[in-house]
């Protein structure tokens, strides 16, 4: 295959960690591996420009985004320029905002096939009301013209990437076509069973018969980390050992904390924060099931880390979740917004954890790096032998 030259755009990079930013890590270091030159183009502060930017690189200043200070958004002016520059062959969107536009934009100019990622749902009912001005009519007006917006933007791209089939339909149903999915990878030689906890749960201070319970991810109102802690006051009420360890930042952990202290289950939670990446592979060792409560997910790449990690998966059955997560073999599911099935569900794994680790270190096989980028890179080649038939 010959070597290509490929520019990522998105307004979501280092430092900040997400399911975005862990994508565009894994497959740029795979392809690179190949081979093929990826540049990137992100937004960031002062800070991370300095930080991050390099000859391949190209972080751009932006305005710190009010209601999640993790994030910047910037417009990078010149970058239809630089990519003329860099010779680059295909043009990928990883997010649908300022970058995103300059992608479409810059795509454009310089006639490259362009390809966008539909990583994340703006559309969702916890985002517009955590994140959107709180206006009641620029709300009702978002929602509504939220899908608009999201369809206008991807029929702009000679192809749009959906990471499963549930999100393909979704796409579908609302009038985008041209879809091809590839799945967002996970590093299954990072994350694998082998990977001790055990200083993990001295740190934490876990006795030998105490389960660990483990959310990975933004702390955010659309992760319905709530339904978590109910399901945690069920099971304390219960007397069953549990610590339930949350890993991530984002605005609501102060909200979570004083809803922990309300709920008195205080000493049963830990919020660590961010937490680098270097240890993640150690805490999914330390735990015993991953909760993901979330109805949001497109993917839900923290899932497949457990899995990787031999963990089970208790989730919500509710998208991504309820296509990923097989009842009784990597996990089990729990009807959405539903903390007794939640807590139900997590007593359900914990009584035999150990009964899920094969089933669910063989669902992680089906997204490793590896394999992910091969369709990824099939994507590629057929948008360019797309332009290259109009051309």
């Amino acid at each position: 295959m010959e070597r290509l030259n490929i520019a990522f755009y998105t307004d979501s990079y280092l430092p900040a960690v997400d399911g975005v930013v862990t994508s565009v890590l894994n497959f740029r270091k795979e392809l690179e591996r190949r081979g093929h030159n990826v540049y990137l183009f992100a937004s960031g502060d002062a800070a991370s420009k300095k930080r991050y930017s390099n000859k391949k690189t190209f972080i751009y200043q932006g305005v710190e985004f009010k209601p999640y200070p993790q994030y910047t958004m910037a417009f990078p002016f010149n970058s239809a320029l630089k990519l003329r520059e860099l010779s680059v062959d295909v043009v990928h969107a990883q997010t649908p905002f300022m970058m995103g536009f300059a992608a479409i934009i810059s795509a454009r100019i310089g006639k490259y096939p362009m390809v966008s990622t539909f990583h994340t749902l703006i559309n969702n009912k916890h985002v517009v009301d955590a994140y959107y001005p709180k206006n009641e009519n620029i709300k009702r007006f978002t929602k509504k013209y939220l899908w608009l917006y999201t369809r206008v933007f991807y029929r702009k791209s000679t192809m749009t990437i959906a990471p499963t089939p549930t999100v393909e339909r979704m796409l579908r149903r609302y009038g985008i076509r041209n879809i091809s999915v590839v799945p967002n990878s996970v590093d299954v030689k990072r994350f694998n069973p082998r990977v001790s906890g055990k200083l993990v749960r001295e740190r934490l201070g876990l006795r030998s018969d105490e389960d660990m319970v483990l959310y990975v991810g933004r702390v955010s109102k659309e992760k319905r980390i709530d339904i978590m802690l109910k399901a945690c006051s069920k099971l304390v009420k219960r007397r069953r050992r549990a610590r339930f360890v949350i890993c991530g930042s984002g605005p609501m952990i102060e909200h979570y904390k004083r809803m922990a202290r309300s709920l008195g289950i205080q000493k049963h939670v830990d919020f660590l924060g961010f937490v680098d990446s270097k240890a993640l592979p150690h805490i999914y060792a330390a735990a015993d099931v991953l909760c993901l409560p979330s109805t949001f997910e497109t993917q839900g790449i923290v899932s497949i880390e457990a899995m990787a990690s031999g963990k089970p998966v208790v989730g919500a059955n509710y998208l991504a979740l309820k296509e990923l997560i097989k009842n009784g073999r990597n996990g089990e599911k729990f009807k959405p917004g539903d903390y007794t099935s939640c807590a139900n569900k997590i007593e359900k794994v914990l009584n035999n954890p150990d009964a899920y680790r094969d089933n669910a270190v063989e669902t992680a096989a089906e997204f490793s790096v590896e394999r992910a980028t091969d369709k990824l890179l099939d994507t590629y080649n057929l948008v360019l032998s797309r332009r290259q038939a109009i051309y």
